[in-house]
């Protein structure tokens, strides 16, 4: 009896398959063929081994689909298939993982198309296609992550760290030489045993050691940097920067904004006495008992009102543009190697000229007799000052220890130090500026480091490779010094506006998605992606294993008859 229910459950699972797209499209074109050849449908569907009702179904589901024959032939074929599903992918993937689309966009194009003859275009549909791949990119994820990891060569890094609270608070960790995004995860806080039970589990399958941390001045941040990670902390110039912005030069501007007002005022009142005084001398007027106007003194007063607030205007202005350039003065400052000779910094020289620029600021700031609360300000900018020249020590140290490795001659070494080194970090800060900007920096390191590899030069009598691996590890110690965290920055803005495109961000695949395809997918200029600078090999393709893991979506129950509008 029991076997009598199998085969008849059997049977009715035969009846109810259904058939895989590609596999549908490769009976049909056979069927065609056997059509052609004078073979009955029957006699076909014996030869197939497809239930005749099923081989008219399809044929009745050809006839009805309502356009050019040429293109219902093509995307009824095993290599139509093949492309809809590579643009429904790309389209997904592109669009909504990585654009600002919504699913219902995608709808909508298919339809506007009409290849909603061919693919599904519900949103239902199309919401389920999103999950398949979403749930793709996140196995992809794991899968490569964790097979680079295992080959990745070892690497000492810098780790730029934040949080941002867009979609909840999430903690994010990334690398600053790659960009590649090691830590972005939701976190019930932000205090130090937070960031380490998140940080460690990411960092364990990495062949690499953080030396450096680059963050704001957060309690919680510090404690995990010096207590679980054991590395120096650098701090961030942009938090100094914007601190003595907002104890100096806001209140300047408002000061500046009423001396403004108060000018514009004075003209006014001024053009009106004027005009007073030309309507009283065009009409004589007979007076009458009593003193004589007196409008010349009055005139003479509003003038002198209009001259007094023209100088308190002037006078704020350039107290105010002193504040701009003082504060992007501790910038220009606040570098590995000197702009504009291209020779290695001092620590100290570095705090000395750091210190300056804040104390003109604050000297600006008494004399302005802004608050105490703006003067706190400045002196909890100023605080951070020996962290920025303990960060200038660190560097310095540690490329003299790398270069010490090397096991350089005394000339060859010092070109590493004085020449090799200070051209690479010349570019490094060359290559996010304006082409017209960047030139005399890029000049500059021309300068130094070709004369470096010429016959009789301190490295030009290395072999071709050595001279290569030189070149190599010079670039990798210009990237040592980290003086901001503006990748974690710009990623917290990303976020911010995804957050705000998709309602939030409280399910965490969405949220895996958007960091697998900012390592594994999006690429700069030279082609390569986060994962490929970070681990040193490049990953396989995204989109492939999207293709691979994705079945082709299904077509529409009912096929449209007509192209929408």
């Amino acid at each position: 009896m029991a076997t009598i229910i199998q085969a008849k459950h059997r049977g009715n699972n035969d009846r109810h398959q259904r058939w895989a797209r590609l596999e549908r499209a490769d009976l049909l074109a056979r069927y065609g063929e056997l059509h052609a050849q004078k073979v009955s449908q029957r006699q076909a569907a014996k030869v197939l081994d497809v239930p005749r009702s099923t081989l008219q179904a399809w044929r009745a589901y050809h006839d009805r689909l309502d356009a050019c024959p040429a293109v219902v032939a093509f995307f009824q074929s095993v290599p139509g298939l093949a492309f809809l599903h590579q643009l429904v992918m790309a389209l997904h993937l592109v669009c909504v993982e990585i654009g600002a689309w919504g699913i219902r966009l995608v709808c909508l194009f298919l339809q506007l198309t009409g290849l909603n003859r061919f693919v599904g275009a519900s949103y239902g549909t199309q919401h389920r296609v999103n999950r398949h791949i979403e749930e793709a990119i996140v196995a992809y994820r794991q899968e490569d992550s964790t097979r680079l990891a295992h080959e990745m060569p070892p690497k000492e890094m810098t780790m730029t760290l934040d949080e941002t609270f867009t979609g909840g608070l999430c903690l994010v960790g990334m690398d600053p030489e790659s960009n590649y995004i090691v830590l972005e995860h939701t976190a019930p806080a932000r205090d130090q045993d937070t960031w380490h039970a998140l940080m460690a589990p990411a960092l364990a399958g990495l062949n690499c050691k953080v030396i450096q941390a680059t963050s704001d001045e957060a309690p919680g941040l510090l404690a995990y940097v010096a207590h679980h990670l054991g590395a120096h902390h650098s701090p961030d110039l942009f938090h100094v920067q914007h601190e003595l912005s907002k104890a100096v030069a806001v209140p300047m501007a408002a000061k500046q904004r009423a001396a403004d007002k108060a000018m514009i005022t004075a003209e006014e009142r001024l053009q009106q006495a004027q005009e007073q005084a030309q309507r009283g001398h065009a009409v004589p007027q007979r007076r009458g008992p009593g003193r004589p106007p007196k409008a010349t003194s009055c005139l003479e007063q509003v003038q002198q009102e209009v001259a007094t607030a023209r100088q308190e205007h002037q006078r704020l202005a350039e107290q105010r543009e002193q504040v701009t350039q003082s504060i992007r003065a501790i910038g220009h400052a606040y570098h590995f190697v000197d702009l504009e000779r291209g020779v290695r910094r001092n620590g100290k020289l570095i705090a000395g000229d750091i210190h300056t620029h804040i104390d003109t600021i604050r000297t600006i700031a008494h004399q302005e007799h802004l608050s105490e609360t703006c003067l706190e300000r400045v002196a909890k900018a100023e605080r951070v000052v020996p962290k920025m020249q303990a960060t200038m020590e660190f560097v310095s140290g540690y490329v003299r220890q790398q270069v010490r490795q090397l096991d350089l001659a005394p000339p060859a070494s010092y070109a590493m130090h004085a020449q090799l080194i200070p051209s690479y970090y010349l570019e490094r800060v060359a290559s996010p500026r304006l082409v017209t900007q960047g030139e005399p920096l890029r000049a500059l390191a021309e300068r130094l480091r070709t004369p470096l590899f010429e016959s009789g030069g301190a490295l030009g009598a290395l072999s071709p490779m050595e001279q290569n691996q030189l070149k190599h590890k010079a670039k990798t110690l210009a990237e040592v010094f980290q003086r901001s965290s503006s990748n974690v920055e710009g990623r917290n803005g990303y976020l911010s506006l995804r957050n705000h495109q998709l309602r939030g961000l409280d399910h965490p695949r969405k949220r895996v998605c958007l960091t697998a395809v900012h390592n594994f997918f999006l690429t700069r200029p030279d082609g390569t992606t986060a994962a490929e600078r970070f681990f040193g090999q490049k990953p396989r393709s995204m989109f492939t294993a999207i293709l691979g893991a994705v079945e082709i979506p299904p077509p529409p129950l009912s096929p449209p008859r007509r192209a929408l509008g």
